[in-house]
């Protein structure tokens, strides 16, 4: 594979997260010139253990997983270049070019598989809490894992509610953690009341400290949780798709198809970027159906 920035990639894949990677991979035994764009700002790096990644029964981290997901791109000789990918624009002969902090990169296809990034408390050691598996940010991935522990969600959205009811499927003692009370309506006050789901409201101080996640209100003494799940929502990395005219739901995620690809001919999106359950068993398959419809495409071209 050729390593000139003149010329014409098959696939620039933006994100070099579970999704981009996979898609590389497959890209590369399709015998595709491509790139992939990578800021490090994969959401799993944020993974301290998983259980719920097929193939690995004894956990893996998203440190290392990534790590072997980069080796076998390597592998196949995926060419990688670290940065941020600032624009991207289509020209009139059908290609695309990619602004990558003053490199430009031109390519037939497109995938974005730029992520989302998660809200987290203001909270010192925050990310040691993640570390510790104090503050957790997936009850899908792992709420296994909190089975009978002492569990509070923080938020006041009917999102945060429904995460809490959730949660009740592992353990009895589930607490929502209201840090905006003037968002939290009757209903889902309601809801929370009916599934045995205390609140906890009038905050005044809350800390990660060496027994676990500390929650202190005005009238009371620190009550301390094994666990909290952050239910504050997450900023959608789709800037790049609308400056493409990209059609995104109303929640900002990048609509695709059924095969990955959006309304814009030769832009495909997999992963978190796509309103889905997120999980890395999904963007593997996101990531095999866009590469393998990037494939098909070009070889009908």
């Amino acid at each position: 594979m050729q390593d000139h920035d003149d010329e014409t990639l098959d696939c620039l894949i933006v994100g070099g997260g579970p999704a981009g990677l996979v898609a590389a991979t497959y890209l590369a035994r399709f015998r595709r010139r491509i790139l992939v764009v990578d800021a490090n700002e994969s959401r799993a790096l944020w993974i301290p253990r998983t259980h719920n990644c097929p193939g690995f029964p004894d956990g893996i981290s998203g440190h290392e997983l990534l790590g072997r997901l980069r080796q076998q791109s390597a592998h196949h000789c995926v060419r990688t270049v670290g940065g941020r990918v600032e624009a991207i624009r289509a020209s009139d002969s059908g290609c695309f070019s990619a602004e990558v902090e003053g490199r430009t990169y031109k390519s037939r296809t497109i995938l974005l598989a730029t992520g989302v990034l998660d809200r987290l408390p203001s909270l010192a050691q925050v990310e040691e809490g993640v570390a510790r598996g104090v503050v957790r940010l997936c009850p899908v991935c792992d709420g296994y894992e909190v089975t009978g522990r002492r569990v509070g969600v923080l938020g006041s959205g009917p999102g945060a509610v429904r995460e809490a009811t959730f949660l009740k499927t592992f353990s009895s003692d589930v607490t929502l953690i209201v840090d905006e009370p003037e968002r939290l309506d009757q209903q889902a006050l309601d809801l929370a009341h009916s599934s045995g789901i205390a609140v906890m409201k009038d905050i005044r101080g809350m800390r990660i400290s060496g027994e676990g996640y500390e929650v202190t209100t005005r009238d009371g003494s620190p009550t301390v949780f094994d666990s909290v799940y952050p239910a504050l929502g997450c900023s959608i990395r789709s800037g790049l798709a609308e400056g493409l005219d990209i059609r995104l739901d109303e929640l900002g995620h990048i609509a695709t198809d059924d095969h990955q690809q959006t309304n814009r001919q030769g832009v495909y999106a997999a992963g978190d970027v796509v309103h889905s359950l997120n999980q890395l068993a999904v963007a593997f398959g996101q990531a095999a159906i866009a590469a393998t419809a990037i494939h098909n495409g070009l070889r009908a071209l």
